[in-house]
């Protein structure tokens, strides 16, 4: 069975339709993860890498070690009003990927707040209640995003690579209707697309407060963009935990989103800054 180790988990990566990439390595590592954040939704999620990586993110901010344990997942009904307990759902509409996201889980380190459902986003909503849910303060997604290219011929290949199956339109509409107050989004997208993505979002209550761009080299231009969005007046905190007035951002109109470049390779080799970002996660 192919395994992918990471420094604090490891990654079943033999059913999923989509196996471990780097767009799912950058999105985890590079999205903005608060200390705050107790209702944490990857959609799509292929192998749970990046929900995994997520969870290690915010058990280290909220500094519950390599093991949160049942007190960290439990009632989410905490004295600071937002709530103590942490819980890091995952949905994929490939019922293989689910299972293989699942066992990977499972087994990791903060097994006890992840689980993992076959279902397409549709399905996942109607099982949502206002009530029971009152909103996401974190929803990323590494969605399919070819539209008329041509397409793989392994059909489940083509599911988790083509935007007829999931496409950030869906994603977005639906962290409009479910994200919480402070609630943000995050996706990986081919970056020549970050000024349609843009639009789309504004229509529908969401502004970008963050883009990273990514190239592989210096002299090529960004091929990939790390895009955020969040609910207008949202202030976000880039820092994620108590936080220095200038890491502070705030999204709406009127406010110009944070743009930075990751450059990847250097001279053929990692480069320092793309070493740093991953330095908790992989052995580069």
């Amino acid at each position: 069975m192919p395994v992918f180790r990471f420094k604090r988990f490891e990654v079943s990566n033999d059913r999923s339709a989509m196996k471990v990439n780097t767009d799912g390595v950058l999105l985890g590592a590079l999205m903005t993860v608060s200390s705050y954040d107790r209702r944490i939704l990857d959609i799509g999620t292929g192998t749970g890498t990046v929900a995994l990586m997520a969870a290690q993110r915010l058990f280290s901010r909220i500094g519950a070690g390599t093991d949160p344990g049942l007190s960290a997942c439990g009632d989410p009904d905490g004295n600071d009003g937002r709530g103590s307990g942490v819980s890091v759902m995952a949905i994929d509409i490939d019922r293989p990927s689910a299972e293989e996201a699942a066992e990977n889980f499972a087994a990791s380190p903060w097994s006890a707040c992840m689980s993992a459902v076959h279902c397409p986003l549709s399905g996942f909503e109607r099982m949502l209640s206002p009530v029971n849910d009152g909103g996401f303060d974190l929803v990323f997604s590494n969605p399919p995003y070819f539209e008329s290219s041509l397409k793989a011929p392994d059909a489940r290949r083509r599911a988790a690579r083509h935007a007829d199956t999931l496409s950030y339109r869906e994603i977005m509409s639906f962290s409009a209707r479910w994200l919480s107050a402070h609630g943000r989004l995050s996706m990986i997208l081919p970056a020549d697309m970050w000024m349609e993505v843009r639009r789309y979002a504004v229509s529908w209550g969401l502004y970008p407060f963050r883009m990273v761009g990514v190239k592989t080299s210096p002299r090529r231009p960004c091929t990939r963009a790390v895009m955020e969005f969040a609910r207008k007046g949202t202030a976000i905190c880039l820092s994620g935990g108590g936080c220095p007035e200038k890491n502070e951002i705030t999204a709406g109109p009127g406010y110009e989103p944070v743009g930075s470049v990751l450059t990847i390779m250097n001279e053929g080799t990692y480069s320092s800054e793309y070493r740093s970002l991953v330095s908790d996660f992989l052995f580069v």
